[in-house]
C-alpha cells in the first residue's frame, strides 16, 4: 500500500458500486484506482464520474499492481469466483452481502482468504447504521439485560429500477430474502447477540411471477433460548417499512431505520439521542469503509468476519430447506 492511500478496485461498477464510490470519496486513506464492468459504455460513464482505470474483465483488474484491495459488488452468483480470485491475487476484500449464495461457497471463500493471508470484511452495512449501532451499545452496556425475543422486518418495493432477471431465480442467488430481507435477518442476529440453532421458514412468490421468493417469514430459535422472527416482503405496490422490536430482560428497544431508536421502560418510550440520520445508507457505507481501512492498517479488528457472513447464509439455506420439509431445520455453524 502506497503512502497516497489504499488503492481500491471495484468489481461490479453498477448501482451499488456507485454507492461505494461515493462513500469512498469521504474516507481518508482510500482511493478508487480501478473499476470493472462488462458493459463498456456503462463502465466508461462510471470511470468518467468516479475516476479509476476501467477494465471489462475483472481478472485484468486483479492484475493491476495499483490495486491493494477490492470491493465486490457484482451479481451474487459471481461472488465466490471473484473473491477466491482476489484472494489468490493477494488483494484484500470487502465483499458485499450476501457473502455468496451457499454456505459451501462461503466456506471456499474463507479457505482461500486464510490460505493467502488477505483480509476479508463482509459488507453487512447494518452494523454501521446509527439506529442499530445505538441499540447494540445499549445491549453491550448491560443496562436492559439479555435480549429474549426480537421481530425484524423489511417490507419494500421489489421491482426497483435496478432489479435484474438473475434476481428472480434461485440458481443465480436471487430472491427477496437473499437480496434485501437479509438485512432484517442480519440486524436481528447481531442484536440478539447469539447464534441461531434452528430455523422454520415459509417462502414463496406471492406478488410476482418468478421462481425465487418475494415473501418470507422465518422463525429463529437461538442457542441460549431466545426467539426471533424475520419478515422479508417485496410488494408490488405499497409503502416501505424497515424496523424491528427487541424485548430484553429489563426493557424494550424499537429500531427504525428512518425514525431512529427508542428505549422502552416503565410503559414509556424514550428516544435515544443521535440515532436519526438522513441518507442513513450512505453514511453506513462510509463507516463501513472507515472500518475496513482501519482493519487493513492494523489499528482495528474486522467488524464483520467471513465466519459471520457464512452463518447468515447458513440460516437462509436452512429456511429454504424448512420451506420444503415443513420442519424446523438446524444450523451447522463454522467459527
Amino acid at each position: 500500500m502506497s503512502g497516497s492511500g489504499i488503492g481500491i478496485g471495484i468489481l461490479g461498477a453498477g448501482d451499488f458500486g456507485a454507492t461505494h464510490a461515493k462513500a469512498m470519496r469521504e474516507v481518508d486513506g482510500v482511493r478508487l484506482v480501478a473499476a470493472c464492468r462488462g458493459d463498456v459504455s456503462a463502465l466508461d460513464a462510471f470511470t468518467a464520474e468516479y475516476g479509476g482505470k476501467g477494465y471489462a474483465d475483472w481478472r485484468d483488474l486483479l492484475a493491476d499492481k495499483s490495486v491493494d484491495a477490492v470491493v465486490i459488488a457484482a451479481p451474487h452468483a459471481l461472488h465466490e469466483e471473484m473473491a477466491i480470485g482476489a484472494a489468490e491475487a493477494g488483494k484484500h476484500i470487502l465483499l458485499e452481502k450476501p457473502m455468496a449464495p451457499t454456505a459451501a461457497a462461503c466456506d471456499a471463500i474463507n479457505a482461500a482468504v486464510a490460505r493467502n493471508g488477505v483480509t476479508l470484511q463482509v459488507g453487512h452495512m447494518i452494523h454501521f447504521a446509527k439506529p442499530v449501532m445505538a441499540a447494540r451499545k445499549v445491549i453491550e452496556e448491560g443496562t436492559i439485560g439479555r435480549p429474549l425475543m426480537g421481530s425484524s422486518w423489511m417490507i419494500k418495493l421489489w421491482m426497483e429500477h435496478n432489479r435484474r432477471p438473475w434476481h428472480l431465480k434461485y440458481g443465480t442467488g436471487g430472491g427477496m430474502l437473499m437480496t434485501a430481507g437479509i438485512h432484517a435477518l442480519d440486524r436481528l442476529v447481531w442484536l440478539m447477540n447469539d447464534e441461531v440453532a434452528s430455523v422454520s421458514g415459509m417462502l414463496g412468490a406471492k406478488s410476482h411471477d418468478q421462481e425465487a421468493d418475494d415473501t418470507a417469514l422465518l422463525g429463529l430459535r437461538f442457542k441460549r433460548g431466545g426467539m426471533g422472527q424475520v419478515q422479508s416482503v417485496g410488494y408490488r405496490t405499497g409503502a416501505g417499512s424497515f424496523a424491528m422490536d427487541l424485548v430484553c430482560e429489563g426493557g424494550t428497544l424499537r429500531i427504525d431505520m428512518d425514525r431512529g431508536t427508542m428505549l422502552g421502560r416503565d410503559t414509556k418510550w424514550t428516544e435515544l439521542p443521535d440515532t436519526v440520520e438522513a441518507n442513513w445508507m450512505h453514511h453506513a457505507v462510509r463507516r463501513e469503509w472507515e472500518g475496513f481501512r482501519d482493519a487493513l492498517r492494523g489499528t482495528a479488528r474486522v467488524q464483520v468476519t467471513g465466519a459471520y457472513g457464512r452463518n447468515i447464509i447458513a440460516i437462509i439455506e436452512a429456511a429454504y430447506a424448512s420451506n420444503l420439509s415443513h420442519k424446523e431445520e438446524t444450523i451447522a455453524h463454522v467459527r
